[in-house]
This record gives structure tokens, sequence and C-alpha cells, in this order.
């Protein structure tokens, strides 16, 4: 039994060893145009934007502050909001947005205090971008579109839709986002 624990620390010794010699002979891929397409988004951000009435309550004025930063690396946009509206009340958030070269697709990835999570896959043709995904609202699956219009370097309109079926879209919310730094 002596003998054997012995070796178990000689074994780890060899194993991190061989590890190390095999990830510094590999080159570690480097951010791709895509993940440099998402640079726009870096900064400060406000947004005022108007909640339609509809299933998910009364509707009204809402803003929003993002604090937005790359991750490490260059992968991936961290974002940090913090959001309020008379319906709603107020709230924070934190996103993940990157691009996922085996997919061919972006993501984003919302988790706020109201308890909701958000999965989004996204496309962009010049300067359109559109988010989509699939959102649970009791029994039902609703599908959802976020679309994005850069009007300039520094400003982007916005609305969010939901449909029941992916064919006949309601209007939920719209608005403009500003950079202020």
């Amino acid at each position: 039994m002596e003998r054997t624990l012995t070796r178990v620390p000689v074994l780890l010794f060899v194993i991190a060893l061989f590890s190390t010699t095999v990830f510094a002979q590999m080159e570690v891929p480097k951010p791709g145009p895509e993940h440099k397409k998402l640079d726009y988004f870096v900064g400060n951000w406000n947004s005022d934007g108007e909640l339609k009435a509809s299933a998910m309550g009364p509707g009204g004025k809402m803003h929003i502050d993002e604090q937005t930063e790359w991750m490490e690396g260059g992968y991936f946009v961290v974002i940090h909001s913090k959001f309020s509206s008379a319906s709603m009340g107020k709230g924070s958030g934190i996103a993940f947005m990157g691009y996922d070269p085996q997919e061919k697709v972006y993501t984003y990835d919302e988790f706020n205090s109201m308890g909701q999570v958000a999965h989004s896959r996204g496309t962009v043709e010049g300067d359109n971008w559109v988010w989509t995904s699939d959102m649970k609202m009791g029994p039902q699956t609703m599908k959802t579109r976020f679309s994005m219009k850069i009007v300039s370097p520094t400003s982007y309109t916005y609305k969010f839709e939901m449909s029941p079926d992916g064919t006949n879209w309601s209007l939920v919310m719209e608005g403009k986002d500003q950079k202020t730094k």
C-alpha cells in the first residue's frame, strides 16, 4: 500500500509534464474577423425604449444603462446592465456576446435579476443584426426576434418582437441605444 502511495505523486508529475508539453506545442487560436465586429458594442451605452402593452405587462418607458467590455482573450464581450421601467421596476443583468465559428452564428447569453435566462443566436448583414431565440412563457414556447439597425458609430435602433409560430410577429419593445463613451 505504501509503495502505491509513493507512485501516485510520480505518476501525477509525469502526467502534468506530458500535458504541459502537449499544450505548449498547440497554437492557441486567435479571434477571427467575426469577433472583431463585436467591437462596435464595447463601451458605455444608454438605451431608452418603449414597452408595448402586451401579455407581458402594461407597457411604458424603459431605460437601460450598459457597461460593455471585452473579456480577456478577445472572444467574448461582457455586458453589465441596469434597467428600470414603470411596469417592471428596477433590475440588473449580465450578458455574454460572442461568435461560434463551428455553427457560424453570433451568440448572446443573458441572465437577469428577475430570474430570466436568454440564449440567442445572431446574424449580421451590413448594418442589421438579428438575434433569435425561443422563450418559455408558462406551457407555451414563443419565438423572439431582437433586430438592431446601426445608424451611426455611436447609436443603433432596435425592436423586440414575439411570435407563437415564427410567422406572425407582435412588437413588444422598440427604442434607441446611444454610446456615451
